[in-house]
């Protein structure tokens, strides 16, 4: 049976200012300046700092955009300036026509597959020999391999391409394939990359040593079990010493390392500037996360027309509506990048003071726990606002430029009950590891025994889990001959 009833509930609504401000404060600075579209705005100084122009006014901020108001009940006089000269008169074009055009030519990198193709134009193929040996190398991925069994490229190259071939010729293309440059490219897995590299070497007894290893005992090599190789090739330390050296200049992935296969790489703009002064810090926020934005003077003089004019017809009732709309956003947004300036100055200013000792001396011992909640506490904003300031920002330190957020770390008791940061805890495991004997290793309830020496008493698994998330192998993977 269905019933009616009256349900009162309080909920907490964002406004779309509220939402768009807090996108804005955790945009990077990169990201920050190609993010407003409005017409109304533009960059640059203006003749008048519009901080103490007409905008400021009380009427303003009880205007809703939702509204719909009459364009006869605009005060037109509240979106005109005084200064009647655009800014298109105080600017000027310098250049004559004999000046020189000076562009930066563009490189136009060949692509690592065109690369192999153009190789494959130095052997000489009948028309299906070249179409088998083509499809290969489309094959091949941007490390430079073929991850795909010879069955299922016969296949293939049935099906969609209408390249009818038997296993046997697909190998004999693959054998051409294989003699390309960088060596090792074409090749199925890891262990036929480094023989084909090796392969590709001059012959020495070390380099013929390490091909057999690589051909015959890949396996126990990958499990660095070195007494066994010893003893199967009957040879000494030095010898397998040697063959070792030679597998490790090999390149593991021979397609990753060609110029024009790399991607661009994105350059990271610090948000924050750090620096010491007098033993002193001195915080300063990126100048271009504070753009000199100002009204459009083309959106003020239509403002001007209107009011100028009598007959007001009802397109221009409705012009007018429009550029009202756009001028109390571009007003808006104006605030709303003050405010972010705030935000981020305020809550890194907090953090550097938080982290005093570690950016006076780039010691990465000195980091003190910090979680997110202690700064919110600081600067008594909320914990979602800091941490939109901490997840994407990039600060610039006498020790390099680093990710906000790695200055955030849990705590941890040492044996003396003090809280301690785990990315202390973090740098002294990786230096007892650095310093170990490589070839005898220290398990990880050694390493625990060491920290627990050093006043912190940490259990295995937490050692495993850091060295994890330090990138560190464990013991038998990182012993050396």
């Amino acid at each position: 049976m269905l019933k009616q009833f009256l349900n009162l509930k309080l909920s907490q609504k964002l406004s779309p200012q509220q939402i768009q401000l807090m996108k804005l404060i955790q945009l990077p600075t990169q990201a920050f300046e190609e993010m407003n579209e409005n017409p109304a705005l533009e960059t640059g100084k203006d003749e008048e700092e519009y901080e103490k122009d007409e905008f400021e006014n009380d009427d303003y901020d009880d205007y809703d955009d939702s509204e719909s108001i009459d364009a006869d009940d605009i005060n037109i006089d509240e979106y005109l300036s005084d200064d009647d000269t655009p800014d298109y008169k105080t600017q000027a074009n310098n250049y004559s026509d004999d000046d020189e055009s000076r562009e930066s030519p563009l490189a136009a990198p060949i692509s690592f597959h065109q690369d192999l193709i153009n190789q494959l134009n130095t052997f000489i193929l009948d028309d299906h020999e070249r179409e088998i040996a083509e499809f290969l190398v489309g094959s091949i991925d941007d490390m430079g391999y073929i991850r795909r069994s010879i069955p299922d490229i016969v296949d293939d190259m049935a099906f969609t391409q209408a390249i009818y071939t038997d296993e046997y010729m697909v190998e004999r293309m693959l054998q051409v394939i294989h003699q390309l440059e960088p060596s090792g490219v074409g090749a199925r897995d890891l262990q036929e990359c480094l023989l084909l590299q090796l392969k590709h070497k001059t012959p020495t007894d070390s380099v013929e040593l390490a091909a057999d290893i690589i051909e015959n005992q890949f396996d126990a090599f990958t499990k660095k079990h070195y007494d066994k190789l010893i003893q199967k090739y009957n040879i000494s330390n030095e010898q397998l010493k040697k063959a070792i050296y030679e597998i490790e200049k090999l390149n593991p992935k021979p397609g990753g390392g060609f110029t024009g296969n790399n991607k661009v790489t994105e350059n990271v703009v610090p948000d924050f500037a750090i620096r010491i002064i007098d033993n002193e810090l001195e915080l300063s926020l990126n100048g271009r996360n504070a753009p000199s934005l100002h009204v459009s003077k083309d959106y003020q003089e239509m403002m001007q027309t209107y009011k100028a004019s009598r007959d007001k017809s009802n397109s221009q009732k409705e012009a007018v509506q429009f550029i009202k709309q756009k001028l109390d956003s571009a007003k808006w947004f104006i605030d709303a990048i003050k405010q972010r300036q705030e935000t981020l100055f305020v809550t890194m200013n907090a953090i550097m003071h938080y982290q005093e000792e570690y950016f006076l001396d780039g010691d990465e011992t000195k980091l003190k726990p910090m979680i997110l909640k202690d700064i919110a506490d600081i600067v008594g904003l909320d914990i979602s606002t800091v941490s939109r300031v901490a997840n994407s920002k990039y600060v610039e330190t006498p020790y390099g430029t680093k990710l906000i957020k790695e200055f955030f770390s849990e705590a941890m008791k040492n044996d003396q009950g003090e809280d301690v940061s785990t990315l202390e805890i973090k740098k002294i495991l990786q230096n007892i590891i650095e310093e170990e004997d490589k070839k005898k290793p220290l398990p990880d309830d050694q390493l625990a025994e060491l920290l627990k020496e050093k006043g912190y008493p940490i259990a295995r698994r937490t050692i495993a889990k850091y060295r994890e998330q330090l990138d560190i192998p464990v013991a038998r993977m990182r012993k050396k001959i």
